[in-house]
């Protein structure tokens, strides 16, 4: 109810959420310069053979429920806020270096100290005016993924984003949401959407260079010349369906 009654103020005063949310902690920042999703239709430049390790630690010890609690073994070490629905996931904290960061089914990722078992900053991984809807989907389902300074997330609320690791700042956003996990080769980032699209984004700017439709909502996976959804394989430079 309390997040509920947040997204209501949002609907009232929509400015001032951009700025603080009145039930998490951290200073809000609007996501979005834009909304237009827009592709460049350009080709991905060679690759490496290898996609990037960005999901953590393989034995991070810690979990989550589906009321957005956080618990290292039995001991919960953050408390979340429930949501009336909440899509089916296997999300789960990655563990990287001191930290682990993991996203919510209000639309938020969340970084904490595993020693101090402090929150270091919480970022919205949504488009705002999904606050202004009713009732919002805006889950993160898919596992965030860490590389170096920066984190990857994306949400069904309308959002794939990259942050600064350190402040939690956005670095740039695009408008596509995401119910899967993604994978990362050197500076691009392949990202199945729900409107059944894979993307191919660079990393360093957050451009488009090309979409193409798949059959299944599948995490990609990647061979080394070939991005693959389901069944599907998809040559990483153009987007065209390898026959």
């Amino acid at each position: 109810m309390k997040k509920i009654f947040a997204y209501f103020l949002c609907a009232l005063a929509f400015s001032s959420c951009s700025k603080h949310d009145p039930i998490l902690p951290g200073v809000r920042h609007d996501i979005f310069d834009t909304t237009d999703v827009k592709v460049e239709n350009k080709d991905v430049p060679t690759l490496s053979e290898n996609a990037k390790d960005i999901f953590g630690d393989k034995n991070c010890e810690y979990k989550q429920d589906s009321l957005n609690n956080i618990y290292a073994g039995e001991t919960k070490i953050y408390t979340g806020f429930a949501t009336d629905s909440v899509v089916k996931s296997n999300q789960s904290p990655i563990c990287s270096g001191q930290f682990i960061y993991t996203g919510l089914s209000t639309g938020e990722v969340v970084k904490i100290n595993k020693s101090s078992k402090k929150v270091v900053w919480v970022a919205d991984i949504y488009r705002g005016n999904n606050l202004t809807g009713g009732a919002a989907v805006v889950d993160v389902v898919a596992h965030v993924g860490v590389d170096k300074n920066y984190v990857y997330a994306g949400g069904l609320g309308d959002a794939f984003c990259k942050l600064n690791a350190n402040t939690g700042n956005k670095i740039w956003c695009v408008n596509i949401s995401v119910p899967v996990d993604f994978i990362l080769v050197d500076n691009f980032a392949f990202v199945v959407g729900t409107d059944s699209n894979l993307y191919a984004i660079n990393t360093d700017n957050g451009a488009i260079y090309w979409k193409t439709e798949v059959k299944k909502q599948r995490t990609p996976k990647y061979d080394g010349k070939n991005i693959i959804v389901g069944s599907q394989k998809i040559d990483y430079k153009n987007g065209e369906i390898v026959k």
